[in-house]
């Protein structure tokens, strides 16, 4: 047998994925799991990739990233707000790729990380893989935000870095200016740099953005994605800021990981930027009301989520770990959602609007009628 890595055997498979396969088992059932838009990638953006191919975009690009794509992500931040020019820009393989060549290219053994939890549970494993201590903050106690005590009862000598990941998955949470003053305070002028997951910036109503305040910029890294704005999560394809020195580096990284992102991909990435994702924002808005009202309705406690499409409802009522709970709720009613426990949270389970209007008033249906068997 071949050796392995010390570092895989730390490695265990995405419960999010699990769930979902296990849902493909049970004929009809619906699938609340993975946050997969429904929606096509927008027709232009498809157009794109089409001509670029056409054209000969099939070699080589850069492996810091087409510098027209660079370009026009630089100018597509700095109209939010966040200057910034295509010298301090990465292009990697989805914001999964930033945070990898983040972690791995930042941090190493002994090195803590401050995640607040409930989390995306790639985080603890790409700790796993730099050698650094995942360090789980609960937000629970706060309603999923941040306070000062508990950051400052968390951060130590060790501290190397800190995951904001906001608006929040799994919860759909957006952290407050008191939450981000809080963040500031913990990490401004200290060796610890500010982790900046903001996938579903585009999707959710602006609110207080961290990544706007120029004191913070020598010491943040944002991590982007063109998969959950424009409907792309299947080409992979996503972006990294930073200091320019900091992205230098960096880029050595992710040319021995991937030398560089599809050239005909990066052309296309550029059409996506002029097109506006606020139809789709506006979809997800009325689901997650939609949702939140029905779960409410059932009895269920739930955060009010104010972005990205996924709600977190405490099921600890009902006497069964989430694992238990979200595997009966596929054989008995059709319905898949993950467990709480895949994200460190416990009595929870996470359920992704990411389906069309009618099937998800189908599956809120079943759920309602479960609920009341247990």
């Amino acid at each position: 047998m071949i050796p392995q890595s010390g570092r895989m055997e730390s490695l265990v498979p995405s419960g999010i994925r699990a769930f979902t396969a296990l849902a493909k088992t049970v004929p009809g059932c619906i699938e609340l799991t993975l946050g997969e838009p429904e929606f096509d990638t927008p027709q232009p953006i498809k157009d794109a990739a089409w001509a670029a191919l056409q054209a000969g975009q099939t070699h080589y690009a850069p492996n810091q990233g087409l510098p027209a794509l660079r370009e026009a992500v630089a100018a597509f931040e700095t109209k939010r707000g966040f200057p910034c020019d295509a010298g301090e820009v990465l292009i990697t393989a989805g914001a999964t790729g930033a945070l990898f060549t983040v972690f791995l290219g930042t941090l190493g053994p002994g090195d803590e990380v401050i995640v607040p939890t409930p989390a995306f549970p790639l985080y603890e494993t790409l700790c796993r893989l730099s050698q650094a201590k995942f360090v789980a903050l609960d937000t629970a106690p706060w309603g999923f935000q941040l306070t000062e005590a508990a950051l400052a009862a968390t951060v130590t000598p060790r501290t190397r870095a800190l995951v904001l990941n906001t608006p929040n998955n799994p919860t759909g949470t957006v952290y407050s200016e008191s939450s981000l003053a809080a963040v500031k305070k913990a990490v401004l002028g200290r060796p610890i740099t500010l982790i900046c997951d903001a996938v579903y910036q585009a999707l959710s109503p602006a609110g207080p953005d961290l990544t706007l305040d120029p004191t913070l910029r020598g010491q943040l890294l944002l991590c982007q994605s063109f998969s959950k704005p424009w409907a792309m999560t299947g080409w992979r394809v996503g972006y990294l800021i930073g200091p320019a020195e900091t992205v230098a580096r960096l880029t050595l990284l992710g040319a021995a990981e991937l030398a560089s992102v599809p050239t005909f991909l990066q052309t296309a990435c550029v059409a996506a930027l002029t097109q506006d994702p606020s139809p789709m924002a506006a979809a997800y808005e009325r689901r997650r009301a939609y949702v939140y009202t029905r779960l409410r309705s059932m009895g269920l406690p739930c955060p009010e989520p104010q972005g990205a499409f996924y709600l977190f409802p405490d099921i600890s009522r009902y006497g069964l770990t989430s694992d238990e709970f979200c595997r009966r709720m596929i054989r008995e009613a059709a319905v898949a959602a993950v467990p709480g426990s895949c994200f460190g949270g416990e009595g929870h389970i996470r359920v992704s609007c990411c389906c069309g209007d009618d099937t998800l008033a189908l599956a809120l249906d079943r759920m309602e009628a479960f609920l009341k068997t247990l």
